[in-house]
């Protein structure tokens, strides 16, 4: 079974729920759906479309809009691909580079910090990438929780997702 897009009461994704708990909220009366799958759920007593996305009845405050500064976080952002010469990267061996390095005074920030692969990383070494003549192939900015969303779902996002996720970019 998938797994279910939570909103808020303003329609603004919280999270990806299971579908069991989907199901559970929307028979406390706590969320309506909102849009469904092709597929059904059974029991003994009922059968039920699949809720695809659900949205909380009453709004919930939510704190951090963005995810924190972390390696997974960064990969996601980055899609897994070095930065500098595009190679695709597996979790072992994607590094992360500070396009301004630290010995230059470069801070660890989310603008500041990219995905590489350790051929480009060792062959930047402590320069920036204009003095390495290794132009960025997009420039690193501080993402939204999607691009974590994204990489939980392996960059499948159901298409009844979509509009909802749209939004928030």
């Amino acid at each position: 079974m998938q797994s279910v897009l939570l909103l808020n009461a303003s329609y603004e994704p919280l999270r990806v729920i299971s579908w069991q708990r989907a199901v559970t909220m929307v028979f406390m009366g706590k969320v309506e759906i909102v849009e469904e799958y092709d597929h059904q759920i059974r029991s003994v007593s009922i059968v039920i479309k699949a809720p695809a996305v659900i949205r909380l009845l009453q709004f919930v405050k939510i704190g951090r809009k963005s995810p924190p500064l972390c390696r997974t976080n960064v990969l996601a952002r980055d899609n897994f691909e070095c930065q500098y010469c595009g190679k695709e990267l597996s979790t072992k061996e994607a590094t992360l580079d500070h396009v301004v390095p630290r010995s230059q005074k470069g801070k660890t920030s989310w603008d500041n910090i990219v995905c590489c692969c350790p051929q480009c990383n060792r062959k930047k070494g402590g320069r920036t990438p204009a003095e390495a003549k290794m132009p960025l192939r997009k420039k690193p900015v501080k993402p939204d929780w999607l691009p974590v969303l994204n990489m939980r779902l392996n960059g499948r996002v159901p298409f009844s997702w979509q509009l909802f996720l749209r939004s928030t970019s």
